[in-house]
């Protein structure tokens, strides 16, 4: 008795253990097509019995949607030989080809989520990551790019974000983690740029920082992006709450990403929250780590140049245009700070010096910008030269005319 009641045991064990597909997932697996099985899994998501079905659940959505892909990128295929050989070539349904990519990389991106957790013995022992990698991340994803750009063809940025969002964030996906980059490396940072501009257009912004920082790990679209972050960053800023809240974003931005971008941002966000000698203190740290930082040498010369401390701003700002010579509005501030230093000069002959300096650095701000369209040296040279040749001479007249 003892040992068929053992037996008995035995066989419930075994009962248990064995037990075949839930009746949810059975449906789901005999689906013929990507929709009838998509419409499947969401109303029975909740009714199926271990994250193992519902991993099965969307693979069977990956394995219908990449029937589906595969079929026309078939047609695709064939049409390219048939073109070289003259034949004619058979109609390919390019929206069908691209959504399908997109539907099979967000089920397959949602059975990953699901394979990759403890079985019934704890144990984590995913069945279907890599193939799903294989299959998926080269045709699939490049197709997203290309569906992307017919998108933005056609002026239909909803669809080029949807596409490129979902290139962009799957990358990072676990499944995806062995996989070569070597191909996407020419694109991958301007996708996900463009598609952080699509969701800022959206007003989506917190999808916009989080893709615009994608963006940024392509050396290619750093700056570009970073500039698009700090830009999203200080979208519609109204209060004084919201300019502190800033002014602390670019503090954190500013400490991982040491950049002349970033470090103007932030002293001219805490000149405005009232905050000056903070707002100084991060233009002097830049010149102690770099003495010869043209942005801080620049906005700190103009900074003092404004306090009229025109001494002072002259060392900052003449530096600056050693940085930069080829520079015309650093010319014309440098060449303007000799002249209001000029102007609070008694000697005679000192006076004379800073106008004379000053008109070397008007001279070339005029070679560099003769039209005038980006710096302003017109009134300012023309008033140089008035005090150091005199009201009547013919350099100051010809400096008149050219001021017009």
């Amino acid at each position: 008795m003892k040992k068929l009641f053992m037996m008995a045991v035995m066989m419930v064990a075994s009962a248990t253990a064995f037990a075949g597909d839930s009746d949810a997932l059975k449906a789901i697996l005999k689906a013929k097509t990507y929709a009838e099985a998509e419409a499947l899994v969401k109303s029975n998501l909740g009714s199926l019995a271990s994250d193992a079905e519902k991993a099965k659940a969307y693979n069977k959505l990956v394995d219908l949607a990449m029937a589906q892909y595969e079929a026309q990128s078939t047609i695709q295929t064939e049409n390219q030989v048939a073109k070289q050989m003259g034949k004619e070539e058979k109609p390919v349904d390019v929206k069908l080809m691209s959504d399908m990519a997109y539907n099979a990389l967000v089920a397959a991106l949602e059975c990953d989520k699901y394979d990759q957790k403890p079985n019934e013995k704890g144990k984590v022992a995913p069945k279907f990551d890599k193939k799903n990698a294989q299959r998926l991340w080269l045709s699939p994803r490049n197709q997203l790019v290309n569906a992307g750009q017919d998108a933005l063809t056609a002026k239909d940025n909803a669809s080029a974000r949807k596409y490129w969002q979902l290139f962009a964030e799957s990358d990072a996906a676990p499944m995806f983690k062995d996989q070569n980059r070597d191909h996407q490396k020419p694109f991958f940072g301007q996708v996900a740029r463009f598609a952080a501009i699509f969701a800022y257009q959206d007003k989506d912004m917190a999808k916009a920082l989080e893709l615009a920082d994608i963006a940024m790990k392509d050396p290619e679209e750093y700056e570009n992006a970073l500039n698009l972050k700090l830009e999203i960053l200080g979208d519609g800023l109204k209060t004084k709450d919201d300019s502190v809240k800033y002014a602390e974003s670019l503090k954190a931005i500013y400490a991982e990403h040491k950049v002349n971008g970033v470090m103007e941002k932030l002293y001219n966000t805490l000149l405005g929250l009232g905050q000056n000698e903070a707002a100084e203190k991060i233009l002097d740290d830049a010149l102690v780590a770099d003495p010869n930082n043209f942005v801080a040498l620049a906005d700190k010369g103009l900074s003092l140049l404004q306090a009229q401390k025109a001494e002072e701003a002259v060392k900052y700002l003449k530096k600056a245009y050693e940085v930069k010579s080829d520079n015309a509005v650093i010319a014309t501030y440098a060449g303007t700070a000799y002249v209001v230093q000029a102007q609070n000069t008694e000697d005679p002959a000192k006076k004379k010096a800073l106008y004379k300096e000053a008109i070397t650095l008007f001279d070339k701000a005029k070679e560099l910008d003769p039209d005038m369209l980006q710096a302003k040296w017109g009134y300012n040279r023309y008033n140089a030269y008035y005090n150091y040749y005199g009201e009547n001479a013919p350099e100051t007249k010809k400096a008149e005319e050219e001021s017009r």
